[in-house]
């Protein structure tokens, strides 16, 4: 049930009396006491407004709002007190951040209308956020769509750094991880602005112009100041404007970074795509690994041993085929496929590139060119979860401006 109301207390018989009397208005849960209320947060979570007495033992009423504040942000906190003085209330706001002070005895119309404020604000405190995680989630989706459709191959090869900043999250027990895998799934955007004839020569490891090298080189910062203007997204773009950095400072931007100054998500992110780079030109991954740890000043040497260690090298079985993989044709072609080989068109146009997850966007666009152009088909697909190293993209900006 939303908009729920959790009542604390240390007097079971003040707590029978306010859910006698509130039941009929509100949804209320009572807890004895700041650590039952704590449990009930943690099962019975999340709660609307949460209304506590100061006086408690063990956990005074500051001590727990602080701690309801810290694990539910959102929820709207009131105190109740027998102790009206000064010092009590300017710390139950500045610690405790509450949203209205009550001293007893509170009568019922008073807790009533400020249990009413409460619930008013806590829905819309919810509704902005809400509000904005639909606009933000809805602008990345249009933004991933617009890279499918223009760069099928950096949409695909950021489809596999996602998912593998995914499993380096989990593996180092990161819990919130949604910004370093948007980082991962966009770190190629800036790509959108490179000439096609460019981009052709650079992935087929053809002589680069040292202005075209240039070019690629600003892929990052051009990425970064494309999504530092969403709101939100201000460390998502830091993370993109560092992926090239050495740890060493050395590289693009030329600025002082370096170390563990630079972004965390930066630091794996530059691991990644090296090795996926690496594995693209048919290396092993424990070659792969050998190889980058030749690279002194390259990377953050915490973070390739984690990523060593989160993909296993000395594991025969990776890099193994999937039985899962198998041919189909554009009809049987579904949402949700991994694609294990490019899609190209008839004439040898690549349309969507390895290692990319079929979209309802990259489906509709398939069947356009299908139906006016012609692709080759059936297509090699697996139903499973992408995994590491499926791309085809074969280097880097970094690679490309060394």
């Amino acid at each position: 049930m939303k908009n729920r109301i959790l009542c604390v207390d240390d007097d079971a018989n003040i707590l029978a009396g306010l859910q006698r009397n509130l039941r009929k208005r509100f949804a209320l849960d009572t807890a004895v006491g700041g650590e039952q209320a704590l449990l009930h947060l943690e099962t019975h979570g999340p709660y609307a407004v949460v209304v506590a007495d100061m006086q408690m033992p063990g956990m005074n009423g500051i001590q727990f709002l602080t701690e309801v504040e810290r694990r539910a942000p959102e929820t709207v906190r009131v105190m109740l007190t027998g102790n009206a003085d000064q010092r009590t209330a300017m710390a139950a706001v500045n610690e405790g951040h509450v949203f209205r002070f009550l001293t007893k005895p509170c009568s019922l119309d008073a807790l009533t209308s400020t249990l009413e404020a409460a619930l008013g604000q806590y829905r819309l405190v919810t509704a902005e956020r809400e509000l904005l995680e639909r606009t933000l989630n809805g602008t990345i989706k249009v933004l991933c769509d617009i890279l499918s459709i223009l760069d099928p191959a950096a949409f695909g090869l950021g489809q596999t750094l996602r998912d593998c900043m995914r499993d380096y999250a989990r593996h180092v027990k990161i819990a919130q991880s949604w910004d370093l895998e948007l980082a991962a799934m966009v770190s190629l955007v800036g790509y959108v602005t490179i000439p096609a004839p460019i981009l052709h020569r650079f992935r087929a490891g053809l002589a680069l112009k040292p202005e075209e090298k240039t070019m690629l080189a600003r892929v990052p910062l051009v990425g970064s100041e494309l999504l530092v203007n969403i709101p939100r997204l201000e460390e998502v773009a830091r993370i993109v404007l560092y992926q090239n950095k050495n740890f060493d400072g050395t590289g693009m931007p030329h600025d002082s970074c370096a170390g563990k100054d630079i972004p965390a998500g930066a630091r794996v992110l530059r691991v990644l795509t090296d090795l996926l780079a690496l594995e693209a030109g048919g290396i092993s991954r424990p070659r792969a690994f050998a190889e980058l740890r030749t690279r002194r000043g390259a990377y953050d040497p915490d973070i390739l041993e984690a990523v060593s260690s989160c993909y296993h090298v000395s594991d025969p079985a990776v890099g193994a085929p999937l039985d899962s993989e198998h041919e189909v044709t554009l009809a049987g072609l579904c949402v949700g496929h991994l694609l294990v080989a490019n899609i190209e068109t008839i004439e040898g146009v690549m349309l969507v590139s390895a290692g990319t997850v079929v979209t309802p966007v990259i489906l509709e666009k398939l069947r356009n060119f299908a139906t006016v152009i012609g692709i080759q088909e059936p297509f090699r697909v697996e139903t499973d979860s992408p995994r590491a190293g499926r791309t085809g993209t074969a280097a880097t900006p970094a690679e490309a401006a060394r």
